[in-house]
């Protein structure tokens, strides 16, 4: 994907770059609030031993070394873990659906804001093109640069297809996911499906036999078809209240059904165009923070600008940062990142710090069961974390105990 003319790299990506890995070194991060799972700590203290966080911090003065220990002083800055995205197609102007070169582009770009653990997304395409693909993003995944792979499309409904193409769409024959999943070897980490569809429910009972995550969207089911594909295994929905139908009062449809049942988690696009803020606390308030799980559904152009992009086959016109189908005008992912999401959803929307990082980091790690590792600050998981000011900008990201940005503390 060719990036638009005239378009430039944000300030931070002109300034920053990632940082060769330093071995064993001991950093404590000290003076910051962190947020830990029981709650945030002021004046707290961080210690990462390597690329881990380390059980106990040693003690000295703000700013300075202590033995093999370098002291950095957060003072009046917030700490909060990586953050993880489920559901990615790409940015920095490269796609998920690209080479291998633009695929590490598109991590990079999204690592600069904060999200140190990525779920590659595909949109719609053929289905020889998504198995060689699958094949290409199990590689970085076996490389421990992605998470995993979420296929969304071809298995979805023509009647909300949103931005992929009708011409390449599919039921959801249990055989085809079949094949996709294999192609992933053991990668797979989601396959968003609109159950309602001939082998829909079958493709549901057939993910979940194999680990993994069955999604709900790009769905025109009613809440007798959502009801049924939840008890048959679907634990997702895709981008609540997008690509499905509105909540009726005497047809509530998927969203009424996906929001009632504890077992499913809701993906939301917090960027202020896919959700109005009413709907954003209708769904926190019904689902309950432990179930809800910011995504960015990011193509291309997050991290770039505006400009004419690809999301697959389908052209895209990002104007003024939304991106919408040039044929058609539907919403076409977006370009957001994950920083923003988080500024947004504390500022705007008024939610908790505690809550928002549990939507960005914790909920995601456990619903993709990597929370052993990632989504909070606790002993002996990764050190992946991230540095706000006290107005929520980043100013530092660390991923496995290496600065991807450097701590601005000016």
């Amino acid at each position: 994907m060719a990036t638009p003319p005239g378009a430039r790299g944000t300030a931070r990506e002109a300034t920053t770059h990632p940082q060769p890995a330093t071995g064993a070194r001991r950093q404590v991060l000290a003076g910051a609030r962190v947020v830990l799972p029981t709650g945030t700590v002021p004046d707290g203290r961080v210690t990462i031993d390597g690329t881990k966080i380390a059980a106990e911090a040693p003690h000295g003065p703000h700013g300075t070394s202590r033995g093999t220990a370098t002291v950095i002083d957060v003072t009046g800055h917030w700490l909060v873990p990586g953050f993880v995205d489920l559901h990615n197609h790409g940015g920095g102007g490269a796609s998920f659906s690209g080479t291998a070169e633009d695929v590490q582009k598109a991590i990079h770009t999204h690592r600069l804001h904060g999200t140190t653990t990525l779920v590659a997304s595909t949109v719609t395409d053929d289905m020889d093109f998504l198995v060689r693909q699958a094949g290409l993003l199990s590689e970085l995944a076996e490389q421990g640069d992605l998470a995993g792979i979420h296929f969304e499309g071809p298995f979805i409904s023509p009647c909300r297809k949103g931005a992929h193409s009708e011409e390449l769409l599919r039921d959801p024959d249990p055989a085809e996911v079949r094949k996709l999943i294999d192609a992933a070897r053991g990668r797979a980490s989601m396959v968003t499906l609109a159950t309602e569809l001939p082998g829909g429910l079958d493709s549901v009972r057939l993910l979940a036999e194999h680990g993994v995550i069955a999604a709900v969207g790009h769905t025109d089911a009613t809440y007798e078809q959502t009801v049924q594909a939840i008890e048959a295994g679907a634990t997702v929905a895709t981008h609540l209240f997008n690509a499905m139908p509105p909540l009726g009062h005497r047809a509530p449809g998927p969203i009424a059904a996906l929001l009632e049942d504890e077992r499913v988690t809701v993906e939301l696009i917090n960027d202020g165009t896919h959700l109005h803020p009413a709907a954003l606390e209708l769904a926190f308030r019904h689902a309950g923070p432990g179930r809800v799980a910011f995504i960015t559904d990011a193509m291309d152009a997050a991290g770039i600008g505006d400009g004419r992009y690809l999301l697959g086959p389908l052209e895209v016109e990002v104007s003024e940062g939304v991106a919408r189908l040039v044929e058609g005008g539907s919403i076409a992912g977006s370009t957001l990142t994950q920083d923003r999401a988080f500024q947004r959803a504390v500022t705007i929307d008024r939610l908790s710090v505690e809550d928002v990082v549990a939507a960005l980091s914790a909920n995601p790690a456990r619903l993709l069961g990597i929370d052993d590792t990632v989504g909070s600050l606790e002993p002996g998981k990764d050190a992946d974390l991230v540095l706000l000011d006290e107005n929520f900008e980043l100013k530092g990201v660390m991923r496995k105990g290496d600065w991807v940005v450097d701590p601005q503390l000016a």
